[in-house]
């Protein structure tokens, strides 16, 4: 299922044929935005900014997977998007209790039932959901196929017609992929923007790369991000100071010799990231918020640095990399564009906390005031 995938999402050419889907919802952010700050005292103030992107990545994803729309920028979003982002958010807040449900053996969960009965109840609803998206997808294609028309359409269309997966493993896929999609790009945008606002200054160089390169009010896409290295610069900047997922592990398929260490095959090793991203001797003042650090100074200069992996790397890397990274880099482009964004006066230094993922400890409320052209 994963070669199959890589095929259609894995390159960066290939997600580029979404940026016309993401702007569109990136339109509706911008004009959330305008909305919820209205609606403070200031004019200015968006409370709990991850709240309004985690409905952004929950939007974006779907547009992409599921070719279809959920409202959940809209005023009043949809009861069934509602209870979508309700069954995530149970699943996100007892991410401890489902790690506990999976040790438990099947005898004591009668004893002990809670764990097993969310972890199953929040997996039921999301697999409902997409349940519903796929069929209905599939649905169109069909009446399409009877009355002799032609089927155009995006990932979902493309796997429903060749079938290289079964039914339900395309299920499966968009469930799993949605899931992932969401907080982990959410966390990432509150975190980008949290930083823009306590570095102005760096804020300011970033919105002058992007005006001088795309001009004024210019609506960015796939094509323009290699021209915009700050940007670039800045999600992979916010991922090493605040990476998504803080560790993981992997299982040695050989025997190894790592620092003078003798692995051999089979051995679990367990992976942090936060700490190798914020070692000094991979990145030189690494307390520092530098985007342009990601920056090539010259054709031969390379940037890769594997003290920073938030996607992982190779085969078992994160397979919505490049989904994730067009949402975030074409949302920032225009938030950039259109705001100054600062911290709000009651917003104190925001620590980060792992429940699972790396989050903020505490809602961060931002300022999002218009740009004078």
């Amino acid at each position: 299922m994963r070669s199959i995938l890589s095929q259609l999402i894995m390159r960066p050419k290939d997600v580029a044929q979404f940026s016309d889907d993401v702007n569109a919802v990136v339109d509706d952010l911008v004009k959330r935005v305008d909305t919820l700050r209205s609606q403070s005292q200031d004019g200015l103030t968006v409370l709990n900014i991850n709240d309004l992107f985690f409905k952004y990545a929950m939007e974006g994803m779907a547009a992409i997977l599921y070719e279809d729309r959920l409202g959940c920028l809209e005023n009043e979003i949809p009861q069934k998007s509602q209870d979508y982002i309700a069954a995530l958010h149970l699943m996100f807040s007892s991410f401890k209790m489902t790690m506990y449900a999976g040790a438990i053996p099947k005898w004591l969960r009668t004893v002990v039932p809670r764990p097993w009965e969310e972890f199953c109840s929040s997996w039921d609803g999301l697999f409902s959901f997409s349940q519903i998206h796929v069929d209905k997808r599939l649905g169109e294609i069909q009446d399409l196929v009877s009355r002799g028309e032609t089927v155009k359409g995006g990932l979902l269309t493309h796997m429903l017609v060749t079938r290289e997966m079964n039914l339900e493993e395309i299920y499966a896929n968009m469930t799993e992929m949605l899931l992932a999609g969401v907080d982990t790009t959410s966390f990432t945008l509150s975190w980008a923007c949290y930083l823009l606002a306590r570095h102005p200054e760096v804020q300011q160089e970033i919105y002058e790369e992007v005006t001088r390169t795309l001009g004024h009010g210019t609506i960015p896409t796939a094509d323009d991000v290699p021209r915009l290295p700050l940007i670039r610069g800045l999600v992979k900047e916010t991922l090493r100071m605040f990476p998504v997922l803080p560790g993981n592990g992997r299982v040695t398929q050989d025997d190894l010799v790592v620092g003078g260490y003798f692995i051999p095959k089979g051995t679990q090793l367990a992976l942090c990231h936060y700490s190798t991203s914020m070692d000094e001797e991979n990145f030189p003042g690494a307390d520092d918020f530098r985007p342009d650090r990601w920056i090539r100074k010259d054709a031969t200069d390379r940037v890769d640095n594997f003290g920073s992996i938030p996607f992982g790397y190779g085969i078992r890397s994160c397979i919505g990399r490049r989904i994730a990274e067009l949402e975030m880099h074409l949302a920032l482009t225009q938030l950039i564009q259109r705001f100054q964004i600062g911290l709000c006066p009651v917003t104190e230094e925001i620590k980060a906390k792992t429940h699972g993922l790396l989050c903020p400890a505490a809602p961060i409320n931002l300022q999002f005031a218009d740009r004078q052209p």
